[in-house]
C-alpha cells in the first residue's frame, strides 16, 4: 500500500538567478504535521507563479520517494533533503508508470484526485542545481503528477494512502506526460484522454490542439501547446520558399499621403505563391538602403491572394528605417528581397460569425480577410470595426466599405476620433451596411452594438490598443482563445517566475571576449529591428536575446515545452540539447540552439 512519507511546504521567495529576481515557491520543507489541505492549497504553502502552478486543478503536488533514489543514482548524490523537487507530497508508491488521470486518493479525512502532469519549469533545475532536471523528467518518465482536492482535511506523514476510485481512462501519468511532449505520439490515447472529465482543462485545450494539427493537411504543426497556452489551433503550412528572394516592384500607389501601396512580382515572370489571409511578407532593405546590414520589417499582405502579384501596404513612420525607404525611395523595377508568407493570424474555417477589429495601418490582414470572404461568398455574420483619426487618414475606405456591402451578412462599424471642418462627410451615404460615429473605439460604443458573444475575433492595430480590446472583449463575454491578435512589434514576454524589472529597449549586448578562430554570425531580431553578432561566448539564442534585452518566451530552458518555439526566417541552427521533440524545419527552440550561419528570427 501507498503511504504518504513527507508534507513539504514553503511560501514563495525572491531567489537571485541569472542576474535576475526570480518568485517562486519551488523551496519546500518538510515540516511535522498535521496539515489542512484545502482547495487551492495547503495551509502554510504558496505558489509563486500562479499562472504556471497552483489553482484548483495543481493545488497538490505529488512526488515519489522511487523517484528521489531513480535521480540520485543518476547524479550521485550521497542524499537529499525532502521536498528538494518543489512536491507537497512525498509518497512511497503511487509511481508515475501506475497512477491514472482521475484516480481518486483519501489520505487522512481528505480526498484529492489526480488532475495532470507536472508542467516541466526551469524551476525546479534551478532547485535542484540541475538545469536540465525539466527536460531529464520527461525523458526518463517521472514527472510526477498534480492532483485536485476533493475533499478538504487534515493529513500527516505516515498515513496510508487509499485508493477510492481509478480513473476513466487506462493511461498512466507518464503516458500522458509523453503525449504531450514526446514524438510519435499515439493517436487512440490522445483521442481517449482529451475529453477525461479530470484532466485539467489546459491539457485537454493542448490535446485538442494536437488533434487539429494531426487532422490538418500534411506540413501543419505538430509541436505541443504549452498547457493552459493553448493557442488557436490553426495549423498553418510551411513557409513556400526558404529564406529570402528577390522579387520586384511592379507598381506603387498612394493609399493616403502617409501610406503607399507596394505591388511585387516574381523577378522570374512566374506565379507566386498563394498565401492564407492574414498572413505577412518580411522585407530585408539592401545595406545601401538602410545604411547598415540586416534591416528587417514585417508587412501584412493586404489583398487576396493572386498568382501574379502580392500587395503590401505599409504608413510611413516618423524615423522608420524602412518604412521611409519604401514610401520615399522605392521605385518601380526596384528589387526587394522578401521572405515568404508566414504567421498564424489567419481565418479560420469554422462556422461562427465574425468581429474583424482594426485601427490605423492595423486595417491590412482585416482587408485580406474581406477579401477573401467575399470571394468565398461565406455565409458568416462579419463585423468589420475600425478605428481612425480622420477620414483623410482611413487607408482603404472605399475599397474595405466595397468588400463590406457584398458581403451576404457584412455589417461595419467606422469611428473617427477627430475631424477636421475641411474633410469629406463622415455619414453613412444611406447604407444599412455602414454605421460612422465620432469619437474613440469603447467599451460603451461596442456594448450598444450587440456584438455576438460567440464570434471569433481578430484584432489588430497598436500594442495599446490590442490590449483594450482583448480586455473589452473578455468583459463582452468572448473566450480568450477566440480572440487573436496580430502585433509586429516584440510579442509580449513568458518569462515565468521572473519578478519585472524596468523596461529596456533592444540594444546591443555588452562585449565578451572573441578568440581569433571563433566563428562569428549575425544574428537579426526581426520584431525588435536589431542585428547584431553572435560568437560561441554569447551562449545559446536565448541567452544572446536576453543580453540585448530582446522580449522572450520560455518556460523550460531545455528544449521540452516548445514555448521559446520562434520562426526562422533565414539561416539555420544547431542544437547544443537534442530536444525531446524537433519543431519544424522554418522554427528553431531558441533555449538550446544556437547558429550555424548568419540568422534572421521572427522574435
Amino acid at each position: 500500500m501507498a503511504s504518504l512519507v513527507s508534507v513539504n511546504v514553503g511560501r514563495p521567495k525572491d531567489v537571485d538567478w541569472h542576474g535576475r529576481v526570480v518568485h517562486t515557491g519551488v523551496w519546500k520543507t518538510s515540516t511535522p504535521g498535521p496539515h489542512r489541505v484545502r482547495t487551492l492549497n495547503i495551509d502554510g504553502d504558496g505558489q509563486g507563479d500562479l499562472a504556471g502552478h497552483g489553482g484548483v486543478h495543481r493545488a497538490v503536488l505529488v512526488y515519489q520517494l522511487e523517484a528521489y533514489a531513480h535521480w540520485a543514482e543518476h547524479f550521485g548524490w550521497d542524499e537529499c533533503s525532502l521536498g528538494l523537487f518543489g512536491e507537497n507530497l512525498t509518497v512511497r508508491g503511487l509511481p508515475d508508470d501506475e497512477v491514472r488521470v482521475g484516480d481518486r486518493y483519501r489520505i487522512g479525512n481528505a480526498e484529492l484526485e489526480v488532475s495532470q502532469p507536472r508542467v516541466t519549469c526551469f524551476r525546479v533545475g534551478l532547485r535542484v542545481g540541475q538545469p536540465t532536471l525539466p527536460s531529464l523528467m520527461v525523458a526518463h518518465g517521472r514527472p510526477g503528477f498534480y492532483m485536485r482536492v476533493i475533499t478538504e482535511g487534515d493529513i500527516k506523514a505516515g498515513q496510508d494512502i487509499m485508493l477510492v476510485r481509478r480513473g476513466r481512462d487506462a493511461i498512466s501519468v507518464s503516458e500522458v506526460d509523453a503525449l504531450l511532449y514526446l514524438p510519435h505520439r499515439d493517436h487512440r490515447q490522445l483521442t481517449t484522454i482529451v475529453d477525461n472529465p479530470a484532466l485539467s482543462p489546459g491539457w485537454q485545450q493542448s490535446f485538442r490542439d494536437l488533434l487539429a494539427q494531426a487532422a490538418a493537411e500534411p506540413g501543419g504543426s505538430t509541436a505541443p501547446s504549452p498547457p493552459g497556452e493553448a493557442g488557436a489551433g490553426q495549423p498553418v503550412a510551411a513557409p513556400a520558399w526558404p529564406g529570402f528572394r528577390r522579387l520586384e516592384v511592379a507598381d506603387l500607389v498612394p493609399e493616403t499621403a502617409a501610406v503607399t501601396s507596394v505591388y511585387l512580382r516574381a523577378d522570374d515572370g512566374g506565379p507566386l505563391p498563394g498565401f492564407r489571409p492574414g498572413q505577412y511578407l518580411t522585407v530585408r532593405l539592401p545595406p545601401a538602403a538602410a545604411d547598415q546590414p540586416g534591416v528587417v520589417r514585417n508587412y501584412s499582405l493586404s489583398s487576396s491572394p493572386n498568382p501574379e502579384r502580392y500587395r503590401i501596404s505599409v504608413k510611413q513612420e516618423p524615423y522608420g528605417v524602412v518604412s521611409t525607404f519604401l514610401n520615399r525611395d522605392l521605385r518601380v523595377g526596384d528589387r526587394l528581397d522578401i521572405a515568404a508568407p508566414r504567421g498564424e493570424f489567419v481565418l479560420d474555417a469554422g462556422s461562427r460569425p465574425l468581429v474583424l477589429v482594426s485601427a490605423g495601418i492595423g486595417v491590412t490582414p482585416v482587408l485580406a480577410m474581406l477579401h477573401a470572404l467575399v470571394e468565398a461568398q461565406a455565409p458568416r455574420d462579419v463585423y468589420w470595426l475600425h478605428a481612425a483619426r480622420t477620414v483623410r487618414e482611413h487607408a482603404f475606405r472605399e475599397e474595405a466599405l466595397r468588400l463590406v456591402e457584398r458581403l451576404p451578412s457584412g455589417r461595419a462599424f467606422v469611428f473617427y476620433s477627430r475631424t477636421d471642418s475641411d474633410e469629406p462627410p463622415t455619414h453613412d451615404g444611406g447604407s444599412r451596411r455602414l454605421h460612422v460615429s465620432s469619437g474613440r473605439m469603447s467599451r460603451r460604443s461596442l456594448v450598444g452594438l450587440d456584438l455576438p458573444a460567440a464570434a471569433e475575433v481578430y484584432i489588430c492595430g497598436p500594442g495599446p490598443f490590442i490590449d483594450d480590446m482583448q480586455a473589452l472583449f473578455a468583459d463582452l463575454g468572448v473566450p480568450p482563445g477566440r480572440v487573436h491578435v496580430e502585433l509586429f512589434g516584440a510579442l509580449d514576454a513568458i518569462n515565468p517566475g521572473v519578478v519585472a524589472a524596468p523596461a529596456t529597449p533592444p540594444h546591443p549586448p555588452a562585449p565578451v571576449p572573441v578568440a581569433p578562430d571563433e566563428p562569428t554570425f549575425e544574428v537579426t531580431f526581426a520584431r525588435s529591428a536589431l542585428s547584431v553578432d553572435w560568437t560561441p561566448g554569447r551562449g545559446t539564442l536565448l541567452d544572446l536575446a536576453e543580453a540585448c534585452d530582446v522580449s522572450t518566451r520560455w518556460a523550460c530552458r531545455t528544449g521540452v515545452c516548445h514555448t521559446c518555439v520562434t520562426p526562422v526566417v533565414s539561416g539555420e541552427v544547431d542544437y547544443v540539447v537534442a530536444p525531446l521533440e524537433m519543431p519544424r524545419p522554418e522554427e528553431a527552440l531558441i533555449c538550446c540552439s544556437r547558429p550555424r550561419s548568419d540568422l534572421v528570427l521572427n522574435l
